[in-house]
């Protein structure tokens, strides 16, 4: 039994925006009726309380990445997650001479229920392909990348094209980690190039706005790498930067894309923080 709560939202993440705006709302709130009710649930078991409430209450068949990274967050690093054993580790982020850099297109999102699932429905269709040839396979993160060189061309499209975005986007992230723990910006930079990449062309998520958003940066000096975030078919792209070139960035991507588009985009300097806790008047206070 749940005791009922008077509770006031505020906040700056933008709605719709592919920055999990929603599983923020979710986490927070399950660790506000937590705290109001002396439940004591562990964090991962608060996780997965939200995913379900995302996938059997507002219909999205999400993973567990977004709320995973709102309750478990930690300042000036990044998470590590294993989406199938739980297991996750911190990497450190560069402390200085490189910015996270987010930029809104502002366009309409045409994200539905339906575009988000019809993906997972294509790749559990490159799932069962392979699955016949080797029963152990559970999911596409068991497809190596030489097994569907050797495969692809008897998958069917657009299976193929959505398989070939995930096996090696899993790669993708294997090296952005190393990339991370060598101090290696150049070469994470490079990994987001070629993430959006894909994004856009083999698992085709993207958008006019989006592409356009990412052109510009990679060709704005001081830029090392550029793509989408969330889920896609709008919202906001993430860029890597240095430091001392971030306001020249901002000022190139807001004339050029309002140009370009006629839409006058928002731009946030970001940084890796916290995740959910309780904050109490005298200061902060995790829980």
């Amino acid at each position: 039994r749940l005791s009922g709560i008077d509770m006031v939202l505020e906040g700056n993440i933008p709605m719709g925006a592919s920055l999990s705006s929603s599983a923020a709302i979710e986490v927070a709130s399950c660790l506000s009726l937590q705290l109001a009710n002396e439940i004591p649930l562990e964090p991962l078991e608060a996780i997965k309380l939200c995913q379900r409430a995302e996938n059997e209450f507002v219909g999205v068949n999400c993973g567990i990445m977004d709320q995973f990274i709102s309750r478990l967050a930690e300042r000036g690093k990044a998470l590590f997650l294993d989406c199938r054993t739980l297991e996750y580790e911190t990497v450190p982020l560069p402390r200085q001479g490189i910015k996270i850099v987010i930029c809104n297109t502002m366009a309409e999102r045409a994200l539905t229920r339906s575009h988000y699932n019809k993906r997972r429905r294509e790749c559990e269709e490159a799932v069962s392909y392979f699955k016949k040839r080797r029963p152990e396979i559970r999911s596409l993160r068991d497809v190596s990348m030489e097994e569907y060189g050797r495969d692809k061309a008897l998958l069917p499209e657009p299976a193929a094209r959505r398989c070939r975005h995930v096996v090696y986007e899993n790669d993708r992230v294997l090296q952005s980690v190393s990339s991370l723990r060598k101090s290696d910006w150049a070469k994470f930079g490079q990994l987001m190039n070629e993430s959006h990449r894909s994004l856009k062309e083999d698992y085709q998520v993207s958008s006019r706005e989006l592409d356009l958003m990412v052109a510009i940066a990679q060709s704005t000096d001081g830029v090392l790498g550029a793509r989408m975030t969330g889920a896609g078919f709008g919202g906001c792209t993430v860029n890597l930067i240095e430091e001392q070139m971030v306001k020249k960035f901002r000022t190139v991507v807001e004339r050029r894309y309002r140009e370009e588009t006629g839409i006058e985009p928002e731009i946030y300097v970001c940084q890796a923080e916290e995740g959910a806790r309780e904050i109490s008047g005298e200061g902060e206070r995790g829980k």
